[in-house]
């Protein structure tokens, strides 16, 4: 089973993402990302996947990733209900460069690395942090990041441990792959408003358009100009939630020049119109303008 590379999106006012994960089941595939990441079960079973390590899981279950280590959560059959968990993902310039190699972080320094492997804490230490993650994820944003280094801090200098992955896992992961992919993701992040060719594009990471599209395929198991999509319409509902702009002043920011087109794309990947999405989940103020 090949994992697939994961873009990880940072709000621009954050330094890390800390986010509650509810569904009706655990749909991540199996995938990477070069960020590391801490997660938390709150509620669901299942089997949990970590590089050569599978393991049954159920909540408390908490654990910490090493960069581009292949991972995923799957609820069995029966456990389908809803899943919850809070995550943290965060990468090594989180407090700035060279910020490990103070001598106040060296307990940290030394926890990420063993996170290469995946790290599993008892459930004694689960049950201590949840408190103090709740709390991060009430907190503001400069409580938050003290509060989320000052919990690495406190898990580093715990001993009750449980390593994921043998000592002998080596990942296949081909990272000329992860920064072609990282190119194209950050194009499409400044570029989506605007008309997207391409060649543009193929030409960025020094590829033919057939090759080009040939390669993010098999990278991401879609096609780009799926991607180009599914980011507008991603950007298009945080519009319609958060904005009272018109339906068709949303589709032009979002790089749309014909409206029927972002209403068949608005439902392909939404299963509704823009207007009942902004009425299902638009907050009170915003509904005047439905």
């Amino acid at each position: 089973m090949k994992a697939q590379f994961e873009k990880v999106p940072y709000a621009k006012d954050a330094s890390f993402n800390a986010f509650f994960y509810e569904n009706e089941n655990f749909a991540a595939p199996w995938h990477f990302h070069p960020e590391f990441e801490l997660t938390y079960i709150e509620k669901g079973k299942g089997i949990r996947y970590v590089a050569n390590s599978v393991q049954k899981f159920e909540e408390s279950d908490f654990v910490i990733l090493g960069a581009n280590l292949p991972h995923c959560w799957k609820n069995t059959a029966n456990e389908t209900n809803h899943v919850k968990s809070i995550v943290f993902q965060w990468d090594d310039t989180v407090l700035g460069n060279d910020w490990l190699e103070k001598e106040e972080f060296k307990p940290i320094k030394g926890l990420l690395r063993k996170a290469s492997r995946g790290i599993k804490f008892s459930s004694e230490t689960a049950q201590e942090m949840y408190p103090e993650l709740l709390n991060i994820m009430k907190a503001t944003s400069f409580q938050k990041l003290m509060g989320f280094i000052a919990v690495l801090n406190k898990l580093a200098l715990r001993e009750d441990i449980e390593f994921l992955s043998s000592e002998n896992f080596t990942s296949s992961l081909n990272l000329k792959a992860n920064d072609r992919i990282d190119k194209v993701y950050h194009y499409v992040h400044t570029h989506f408003d605007k008309k997207i060719a391409l060649s543009d594009v193929s030409s960025l990471v020094a590829m033919g358009d057939e090759a080009f599209c040939r390669f993010f395929k098999k990278s991401l198991n879609k096609s780009f100009f799926t991607f180009v999509n599914e980011y507008r319409i991603n950007v298009a509902c945080k519009l319609l939630i958060e904005t009272s702009k018109p339906v068709n002043q949303i589709a032009y920011d979002c790089g749309y020049e014909s409206l029927p087109f972002f209403y068949r794309q608005f439902q392909k990947f939404v299963a509704c119109s823009p207007l009942k999405f902004r009425s299902k989940h638009s907050k009170p103020y915003n509904k005047a303008f439905n």
